[in-house]
């Protein structure tokens, strides 16, 4: 008898913890025969535009379509178990609007499997590189040599060699993090005002209208509860479950004391 352990998959979380650290091994691939044979040996793979060059004869990357993309990005992650898998946006996809951004990248995620996109650009595409990671989209900035911006610097231009290059690179690379923290900032204070300001929170949670099992034995009851934070002495829960709704309470007795006073009024 033969025993296949299933391979966890590399997390985002699990390479940007590498940050400092254990280098990261990554390297492209196209196809599911190529993704199989390298999966074992690297942490990421990236499904790079180039495909249209290297697959199909182009001479940039400019005519690749998200089609294409996301054919190549669906037979890699077919033929991966371990390896977290990046897709890129190709030309055209990402530059109009973060929203239209966000349209397609959603597409390729839930097309492909992947785990992220890549997105080219620094400065110009911070603010969509923010659009798509507050909205649970992981990102994989791609700055300095960017194929898909040929066209601006006169073909395939080697970038940073010179000092004098270099400021211009690490300029895009903190537009990218600049941006990313106000996203991460103003969450914060929209939490902290939020919880400095309210008293009570309340939440109705549908429920399944069917009764579920779990090992054979029907669930009688579900119960939820609301998240609560700072000063918030009050949380509500309204949870529905096979044509019965249960109402729950939750009290900061610090600042409510007598919190039967409130279920008699439920």
């Amino acid at each position: 008898m033969s025993v296949h352990a299933k391979v966890k998959r590399i997390t985002v979380p699990e390479i940007r913890a590498r940050k400092n650290g254990q280098p990261i091994v990554s390297l492209t691939a196209y196809h599911a025969h190529t993704a199989r044979y390298i999966d074992p040996y690297v942490d990421l793979i990236l499904v790079g535009d180039s495909l249209g060059m290297v697959m199909y004869g182009m001479e940039t990357t400019l005519g690749v379509t998200l089609d294409m993309m996301i054919a190549h990005g669906s037979a890699v992650v077919r033929g991966t178990e371990r390896a977290l898998v990046v897709v890129d946006m190709p030309f055209g996809t990402s530059e109009e609007s973060p929203q239209i951004a966000f349209r397609n990248a959603v597409r390729v995620i839930k097309e492909t499997g992947c785990t992220a996109v890549k997105v080219e650009g620094g400065a110009r595409t911070a603010e969509t590189i923010r659009y798509l990671v507050d909205r649970g989209i992981p990102v994989m900035a791609h700055i300095g040599l960017t194929p898909q911006s040929t066209q601006v610097m006169g073909g395939f231009k080697t970038q940073g060699r010179t000092k004098d290059e270099w400021g211009a690179i690490e300029e895009d690379a903190k537009a990218i993090i600049e941006d990313l923290k106000k996203g991460a900032d103003f969450a914060k204070l929209a939490a902290e005002w939020l919880a400095s300001r309210a008293s009570c929170v309340m939440t109705n949670v549908p429920g399944p209208s069917a009764t579920r099992y779990f090992a054979g034995k029907p669930l009688r009851r579900m119960i939820a509860w609301v998240p609560q934070s700072g000063g918030i002495g009050l949380g509500i829960s309204i949870f529905s479950y096979a044509g019965s709704v249960t109402v729950g309470l939750m009290v900061d007795q610090g600042l409510m004391p007598e919190p039967e006073a409130v279920i008699e009024y439920i």
